[in-house]
């Protein structure tokens, strides 16, 4: 793990996954998670010659809490990361929550962002017909009453440390018996470390979800291509389409029978070869 600063206050962790002197992507992770995600994507990185650079979002694991930061906010800790590891441009892969940010990064440094790759890419409110009721539910806490939210998850990392992976697992796929072991692992162990020192970046993200983006999607004029599962009820992939017809330059790719989290175990191969 490193750690870079943002403002001489606020620092900022990230991990390296794959090959050091590979192709640089940025992965970001979802709402909440932390840069051990970027696990599940270490064996494909390493056999494609990927390096991928994963940062904590802020107020996610290692990383300061800024809870004032707007989606708009995100080149102020991606550039860093790029800076610090050496990269002039690296393509993203944003999973789930971690979409926003990626669009939102791509419109506002083109120069820096390559291209981006959306995996189960949560989608803004005004394109959102089916927001599920948790997600709902979770949005207007982090809006009315965080410090209730934060309480929550203090309480739910608690029992995620104590529990079986299904315990987390529950959340983003219908079927986790059918998650490898060593993946199931990875996901608990992103969502215990999400809250490591702090649940304000949870909070703020949630409360995110539920206002506008603040993105010009016509300004993300780099490729996009979108990774979406036609069973995935985390974000509809009628939603997913919607937002296609809102980017200048992209596609989307429907994953068969694929829910949440199998849109990722699925696809990273594929997304990550895209970026040889």
């Amino acid at each position: 793990m490193r750690r870079v600063s943002l403002d001489g206050d606020r620092q900022l962790a990230y991990a390296e996954y794959g090959r050091s002197d590979g192709t640089p992507v940025v992965f970001l992770h979802g709402t909440p998670g932390s840069r051990l995600l970027g696990r599940l994507l270490e064996p494909a990185a390493e056999d494609l010659g990927i390096r991928v650079l994963a940062p904590d979002r802020p107020g996610y694991g290692r990383s300061s809490p800024w809870a004032e930061r707007s989606v708009r906010d995100a080149e102020a800790f991606l550039t860093p990361v790029l800076d610090d590891a050496g990269v002039e441009s690296a393509g993203v892969v944003a999973f789930s929550g971690g979409a926003p940010y990626a669009l939102a990064a791509a419109a506002t440094r083109p120069d820096r962002i390559d291209r981006i790759d959306l995996v189960a890419g949560a989608t803004p409110p005004a394109l959102s017909e089916a927001t599920p009721a948790i997600q709902r539910l979770l949005g207007r806490l982090a809006t009315t009453t965080p410090a209730a939210l934060r309480g929550l998850f203090r309480g739910q990392a608690w029992l995620a440390s104590r529990l079986a992976p299904s315990f987390v697992l529950a959340q983003y796929t219908d079927d986790a018996e059918s998650v490898p072991d060593a993946a199931a692992e990875t996901v608990k162990a992103d969502f215990v470390e999400a809250f490591a020192d702090s649940r304000r970046g949870a909070v703020t993200e949630f409360r995110h979800a539920t206002t506008d983006w603040g993105i010009d999607f016509a300004d993300v004029t780099g490729d996009v291509r979108l990774w979406h599962g036609d069973a995935d009820a985390n974000v509809p992939i009628a939603d997913a389409r919607r937002l296609e017809t809102q980017l200048p330059n992209a596609e989307l790719r429907a994953l068969n029978d694929a829910d949440h989290l199998q849109t990722l175990l699925r696809s990273v191969p594929d997304v990550l070869a895209t970026h040889r």
